[in-house]
């Protein structure tokens, strides 16, 4: 699974909603959240979220950005447009930054453009910034003033809330008992606990089963003796 299709899978809602609505707060991601919601009332203009794949930072971005009303970039082609937008004082946002893969020249003027415009510039990656392989001096030190804020692994309160969203969106009612039982026993991402939704919803219409305790055990047994993938 690539990272741009954990993002997806992540960020949450079966219609890809990624409204403040659809955020759900729990210890793991708590700090960014508040970090984020802080604009403008920011430490500094510079803001990274770091945290693994499929950890809400698409959908915290996203936020971010219809309430700032920011540019967001791809921080594979960074262009002469975002810089101009940074220049203007317009809010950028540069969202899966990947270490190696985007013009250092370009986010150096972005940086530059972002602290004299007076516009803001969050940045999220799946890395932690120091290990984004940045080889212009500057543009390391632009990077290491920036405020940053990791977002844990899922615990077993996201992953619960998650999922009980879920399955609410498919118009299932599942017993909060039962996603607990399956939540403590699934890969910790929120892109495994989509899946398993998933696959708990077609099994349980192909089988006209309702969704119990004693169903869901069989099938995380199912996918435990498949050693990862889902026989049902």
């Amino acid at each position: 699974m690539t990272t741009t299709d954990s993002q997806l899978l992540l960020d949450i809602g079966l219609s890809g909603s990624m409204s403040r609505d659809d955020l759900i707060v729990t210890r793991a991601n708590r700090a960014a959240v508040m970090l984020v919601e802080r604009w403008p009332e920011w430490p500094g203009p510079f803001v990274i979220v770091a945290g693994p794949p499929g950890s809400g930072k698409t959908h915290l971005a996203t936020i971010w950005r219809e309430e700032a009303g920011a540019r967001a970039c791809d921080p594979a082609q960074l262009t002469a447009a975002d810089l101009d937008a940074a220049q203007a004082g317009q809010p950028i946002l540069i969202d899966g930054v990947e270490p190696g893969a985007f013009d250092e020249a370009t986010l150096f003027h972005i940086m530059n453009a972002v602290r004299t415009g007076g516009g803001g510039l969050l940045m999220t990656s799946a890395h932690w910034p120091g290990a984004w392989q940045v080889r212009t001096p500057d543009l390391r030190s632009r990077i290491q003033a920036a405020t940053t804020v990791e977002i844990d692994e899922p615990d077993d309160e996201l992953l619960i809330g998650v999922m009980t969203k879920l399955f609410a969106d498919r118009q299932i009612a599942v017993d909060a008992s039962v996603i607990r039982y399956v939540a403590s026993r699934i890969e910790r991402s929120l892109a495994s606990a989509r899946m398993i939704v998933e696959r708990l919803d077609k099994a349980s219409l192909a089988r006209k089963a309702k969704i119990t305790r004693a169903f869901a055990a069989a099938f995380v047994r199912e996918y435990d003796d498949n050693q990862g993938e889902f026989g049902f």
